[in-house]
Formats: structure tokens, sequence, C-alpha cells
């Protein structure tokens, strides 16, 4: 029996032998990976590197030309529903004249019948979902007057509308301060009490001390199951093998000492905190 015919019970995720191209370009290839649940993973890679295409084929949105993909057990045709999504920001999404819970209310579009005439229950619903990132006081205000911050928050709480098992976040960082990241990671932490966390980042010092394990995405795909930046992953981001100082900018960062041949490849600066 082949091993992606045998399906793992502690597995949220599960690829195996997965390529992927865009016409003649080869975006992924023989990428096998198993995700547990519960976990809080950073998905890390250069732009271009395929982070987001490998983002969607876990979630369906992209069909691979090889290989096979499990979402919660299932193909994620099947699976998909039960998962929450917050794709990249775009500049021109607050220009859009939406009040915040109408954008929320959104998330439960194909999980129900009775959109865009939405009942009691589903704004009662949208209403937790934006008191869980902290924006219900904001709920009537248009999206253009959000902040950077604050326009996350509400994208996050349209994800988690629908009441997911797994949560993917694409480069929920982007256009935040070091004070809105801490605050919204500390919002994931919690999240991830009841479920898995999936996010994506090409910003290798944005790894918190809630993370759990991190995925290099670069064509092909390394795990390590801590939140560290190994000599392998380095080597697969960079090409090449140097030393690489890792500096902190405000925000603490996690160690990596010794591994394989190498003799040091991150060093910590900053404040004495050990991670970020």
């Amino acid at each position: 029996m082949k091993q992606e015919d045998v399906q793992n019970p502690e597995a949220v995720i599960e690829l195996y032998n997965v390529s992927f191209s865009f016409g003649q370009a080869v975006v992924l290839k023989d990428v096998t990976l198993t995700i547990p649940r519960g976990d809080f993973v950073a998905i890390i890679g250069p732009n271009g590197g395929g982070k987001t295409t490998l983002v969607k084929i876990m979630l369906g949105l992209l069909k691979p030309q090889t290989g096979t993909v499990r979402l919660l057990g299932e193909p994620p045709a099947l699976s998909c529903k039960r998962a929450g999504y917050m794709p990249q920001y775009a500049t021109g999404d607050k220009d859009f004249p939406i009040r915040v819970l109408d954008v929320v209310l959104l998330g439960l579009i194909g999980t129900t019948s009775f959109g865009p005439f939405w009942n009691k229950l589903e704004i009662q619903r949208a209403e937790k979902a934006l008191d869980m990132v902290g924006m219900l006081p904001f709920g009537r205000k248009k999206i253009g007057e959000l902040s950077g911050g604050q326009l996350q928050r509400t994208l996050l709480a349209r994800a988690l509308v629908s009441d997911p098992e797994i949560l993917f976040l694409d480069e929920p960082m982007a256009n935040i301060d070091v004070g809105g990241q801490t605050i919204l990671f500390d919002l994931l932490a919690k999240l991830n009490e009841k479920m898995t966390i999936v996010f994506v980042t090409h910003d290798v010092g944005l790894l918190s001390r809630h993370v759990k394990s991190v995925i290099c995405v670069n064509q092909k795909v390394f795990f390590h199951p801590a939140a560290e930046i190994t000599p392998d992953m380095a080597h697969m981001l960079l090409g090449e093998e140097c030393s690489i100082d890792l500096v902190a900018h405000g925000l603490p960062h996690r160690v990596l000492g010794q591994h394989h041949s190498h003799d040091k490849v991150l060093k910590r600066h900053g404040r004495g905190s050990e991670n970020d």
C-alpha cells in the first residue's frame, strides 16, 4: 500500500509528491508534508518561492499536476468549508464602501442559504467573530475608516465567522506596526488553543514565540518541527552556505545554534528575549 493511501488520523494537512507549475515555470516540486492537528505553523520563503501557491493547494483553490492532497482527512474540495482563509491584504480593499460587519458576514457565503439576506443568528455570529478580535465597537464603521491593523483584524474575523477547524493566513502582518503585530500574534495564540494555525510570511524575523513549527518554501519544501530557522532552511533561502545574523527590530528572536555541518548560522541580537 502506498504511503499516500494511508490516512494519518493526527494530521490536518497531508501532501504526498505534490508538484505544481504555471505553464513551464515550476513553482513546487515533489512536496511531501504532514501538519499535525493543533500546530501553529509559519510558512516562510522568498517572494515567488511558492508560499501562497502551497496554501492555495492545501485549500483546493489550485489543483497540482501531480500528487495527493488531503485537508482534514478529505480532498480539499470536500473539506475546505471547514477551513478559514485570510488572503493577502490589498491596498485597494479599503476603498470599497462597505461596513466592517458586512465584510465579516461575507465569510458565511457558501456555508448558509440565507445570504445576502442575513438572519439574526448570522448577524450574531458575525458580531461574535468581531468581538473575538476586538473589533465589535467598529462594526458599523466603513472599512475606509480603519487603520491597517484594524482592517487585518476585520479580515481575520471574516475568516473566523464560519468557526473553522484550521485557519490559513497569507501575510497577516503586512501593513501593521510592531505593536499591532504583537496584538495579532497574541490573538492567534489564543485561537490556536482550539484550531490549527497556518500563516505565510516572507519575513524570517516574524517567528513569534507562539509558533510551533516552520515550513520553508522555495520550489522544494523543508519542514522543521520547531520555531527556528535551521541551516538547511537558510541554505534553501539564500542558495549559499554562510553565516547569517538575524537582527531584532524591537521584537525578540529565536536562537539557532549548531546544526548538521554548519558551525553557526543564526545569532540573536536585541534585548535579551528568546523569541519573536
